[in-house]
This record gives C-alpha cells, sequence and structure tokens, in this order.
C-alpha cells in the first residue's frame, strides 16, 4: 500500500481542487462500491498502472489489466488490484503488446476458462499461440460483446509500435481507454464519431525513454497538459489520468507531480477529474 506521505499529498489535491471551479474529484472511498447496485448501470474501477474494470450486470470487461508485480517491480507504487470476475461472461481488451499492458498473468486470471481476449489484429496470433481464446478487432469495426459495445481506435506508440485506444459503451455509457498513446492527430476525428463520453481513461506521466538509442529526450506519453487537451478534443465529462507513478531511474523519468500539473490544467481549461486511486469505483457524474 501507499505510504502515509503519498495518501496525504493526494488527500491534499482532492481537497485544493475543491475550491477550483471546472474541476471535481471524489474524496477517499467516495468511489467504494457500497449500498445496493443497478444491474443494468455501468460502473468502472481503475486497477494498477493502466487498467480499468467495467461491470454491466453479470458481465465483466477489462482493459490493460496489470498484476504480475515483476513487470515493474518495486519501482510501481500502485498497489496490484485482484482481477477475480464474476461468473458472467468475461472479457480483456488489450491496447498494444507491451507487458505493462498485455500482462499474460493478468489475462489468464481475469478470462478463467471461457473467457475472451480481444486485441488489435497484429497481435492476435501471438495471443491464441499463447493459449487464449482471442477476437480480433480492427480499427472502427464495433464488436458486440454481450451488453458492450468495443471498438478500436487509433492511438500512437511511443516505440512506433502498433496500439490502439479503445471506445466501450454498454448500460448507457460511453468510455474511452487510451493505453499509453501520445499525442496524434485523430484525436478530433474520434471525438466527432464517438464522443461525447462519460469519461476517458488517459495517460499523464510523460514518460521519456533513454532505453532506445539514440535518446530522443521527448515525451512518449500524452503529459498532463496533453491529456487534458484530449479531453477536450474528445467531449469527455470526465477524466481519469491512467498510467503514472513509477520511481525514476536512470533510463526512465516522468513528469514531476503530474497530478498537480494535470489539475491546475483541467482548471484553467474547466475539465472535470477524477483522481481514482487504484481499487477504486468511480462515481459517475451526472448528465446535463
Amino acid at each position: 500500500m501507499a505510504g502515509p506521505e503519498r495518501r496525504s499529498r493526494r488527500d491534499f489535491l482532492r481537497t485544493a481542487v475543491a475550491l477550483s471551479a471546472g474541476a471535481v474529484l471524489l474524496p477517499p472511498g467516495m468511489g467504494s462500491a457500497k449500498g445496493p447496485v443497478d444491474s443494468a448501470a455501468l460502473r468502472a474501477q481503475r486497477l494498477a498502472w493502466a487498467g480499468v474494470r467495467l461491470l454491466l450486470g453479470q458481465d465483466t470487461l477489462f482493459l490493460d489489466p496489470l498484476v504480475d508485480p515483476t513487470v515493474w517491480g518495486a519501482a510501481l507504487k500502485d498497489p496490484l488490484v485482484s482481477v477475480d470476475a464474476s461468473s458472467g461472461s468475461r472479457f480483456v481488451l488489450v491496447t498494444h503488446r507491451h507487458p505493462d499492458h498485455f500482462d499474460r498473468v493478468a489475462v489468464r486470471q481475469a478470462l478463467g476458462d471461457t473467457g475472451t481476449l480481444v486485441c488489435p489484429p497484429d497481435m492476435a496470433a501471438a495471443a491464441a499461440a499463447s493459449g487464449f481464446r482471442v477476437r480480433s478487432a480492427p480499427l472502427y469495426e464495433p464488436l458486440l460483446l454481450n451488453d458492450f459495445t468495443a471498438t478500436a481506435v487509433p492511438a500512437a506508440d511511443g516505440y512506433g509500435d502498433p496500439q490502439v485506444s479503445w471506445v466501450v459503451s454498454g448500460g448507457g455509457r460511453r468510455i474511452i481507454h487510451c493505453g499509453d498513446t501520445l499525442w496524434h492527430g485523430a484525436w478530433w476525428h474520434i471525438g466527432r464519431q464517438f464522443g461525447p463520453f462519460d469519461a476517458a481513461f488517459l495517460p499523464i506521466n510523460g514518460a521519456r525513454f533513454g532505453w532506445r538509442k539514440p535518446v530522443s529526450n521527448v515525451h512518449s506519453v500524452l503529459t498532463p497538459e496533453q491529456a487534458v487537451a484530449a479531453a477536450v478534443v474528445l467531449g469527455a465529462r470526465l477524466l481519469v489520468p491512467i498510467h503514472y507513478g513509477v520511481a525514476a531511474s536512470e533510463d526512465y523519468r516522468e513528469v514531476p507531480d503530474a497530478e498537480a500539473l494535470l489539475l491546475g490544467t483541467a482548471r484553467s481549461r474547466k475539465v472535470n477529474v477524477e483522481l481514482a486511486r487504484p481499487g477504486e469505483w468511480l462515481t459517475w457524474q451526472a448528465r446535463t
């Protein structure tokens, strides 16, 4: 679990933003699932790193779940959240093949014996060879997954590898999950075609890598400012930051104080933000 200093900083940010117009966050615990639940409603839970769990009735859909502690080791401060699912149908959507997004351990646990992995066409053969039941998802082709509808849309990877974002709708809600994309030119098309969104799960760490030579020294993932810009273009009613909080190393650097920078930028552009800790459930904003 996060230490007292980390918790107190997050709680301070949650409280401070309440004084600012245009940004809304939940105090600790309000995202938890308590009391009666509407089985026809879409519910969303933040998992570790870039992971998200969606529940609709008895069915569960995971996006980029991560449970393998060896992927990031001690550098990742997020608590790893269990991906146990209900007795309904199970689906896992992955944005790309990198191990912090396509964690085979998490996928096996999430799918059980009968679930389906949905992935971009470039990784379908490798995923099937790993023993998963696979459905390939070409760009812009909606897939019906029981009462969920999932559509792969463009994204841009920092290494130049194939990557998608996922638009998922169900229970009268629509979200977009953007893996670890960087800024690209398809945001406007996605926003016009699929927006507005009830929530946009967007990476914010603005990572700079030194593993590829020569070193570019440019951000290979959305920065907090770019995540806010993406939320604006997409027409997102709520921005939920993901994919941040790994300790720096010689060849890896994140944007310092990413949460604070996100909140300040969001306030200036009147974008609603929810800082959900791993394990917390979102409280959807009322429609206007």
